[in-house]
């Protein structure tokens, strides 16, 4: 998987920076600055682990010449005891990454391990999992790659590559017609090349959105599994459709089966556990 350079640097300059200041005073003062040796990344828990690829951008940019051994990569199961990779170098430089690497790993494999659970749990439907914007703020990259990572499909990555019509759009532009008319003259006047979709509560605002056309997909919310069923076969694969509200692991099945091609999450990014790990001195 390819990782955006520019924003991943910033990332991790930006987290750097809070974390060290003017130095990392308690390794500067215990540590000799010549002192060499070697940490493993020790894995606590069970799931899935992402952000490999991020901790090694921030190995080296602390200290282009540490050498890390990876052992296990990006998407693959772990469980108690493996070890992911070990690092060898300056001991300071080492102790500088450790909780950056950690914070980093340990939120980005919550991530992919929930996302993993519910991809597992919709096997037998033709259905996918989003995420939502309910991110981080400024670790929104980072997660959507760890939903990625975990095997399902990033909506949106902001305000600016979708046009994505709301409740609150929708009542502050008079009416469904009127939000759905404006966002196709701005798409003709600005020459943007973006996708419509449009938020519904109910099946009458189904069949307007229906009526009037000219919208790529329509997302259901917080729709019951009978009125589901009934819009999705009003919508006849027209355009596609999109569930959303009260999802969770346990009912994801529930409504895959209403017959939608998408479920979105916010449960993915904005309330996983932290798969737990840990960064422990080798001594030889």
């Amino acid at each position: 998987m390819e990782l955006d350079k520019e924003i991943i640097t910033t990332f991790i300059k930006t987290a750097l920076f809070e974390d060290i200041g003017d130095g990392d005073h308690t390794s500067l003062s215990t540590i000799p600055a010549d002192a060499q040796g070697k940490a493993k990344l020790l894995i606590k828990d069970e799931g899935i682990v992402a952000g490999v690829e991020i901790a090694l951008e921030i190995f080296k940019e602390v200290d282009a010449n540490l050498i890390i051994d990876v052992f296990i990569k990006d998407g693959e199961k772990v469980k108690y005891g493996d070890i992911v990779l070990i690092v060898s170098g300056h001991v300071r430089s080492i102790l500088m990454a450790e909780r950056l690497v950690l914070n980093t790993m340990q939120r980005m494999s919550g991530i992919a391990t929930t996302t993993k659970q519910i991809v597992e749990k919709l096997k037998g439907s033709s259905t996918q999992v989003l995420d939502t914007r309910k991110t981080t703020p400024n670790l929104r990259y980072l997660e959507k790659l760890a939903v990625k990572i975990g095997g399902g499909v990033n909506h949106r990555f902001g305000l600016y590559d979708m046009i994505l019509i709301k409740d609150n759009h929708v009542d502050y532009a008079g009416g469904i017609k009127n939000a759905i008319q404006a966002a196709q003259s701005y798409i003709k006047q600005h020459q943007k090349k973006l996708q419509i979709e449009i938020e519904v509560r109910n099946i009458k605002e189904l069949e307007e959105v229906l009526a009037c056309g000219g919208i790529d997909r329509i997302l259901l919310d917080n729709f019951g599994f009978e009125d589901l069923k009934t819009a999705v076969k009003l919508v006849n694969k027209s355009v596609l459709t999109e569930a959303s509200g009260g999802i969770t692991p346990e009912n994801a099945i529930d409504y895959a089966l209403c017959g939608v091609d998408y479920i979105s999450m916010g449960a993915l990014t904005h309330s996983v556990k932290s798969l737990d790990m840990s960064l422990k001195a080798l001594i030889s």
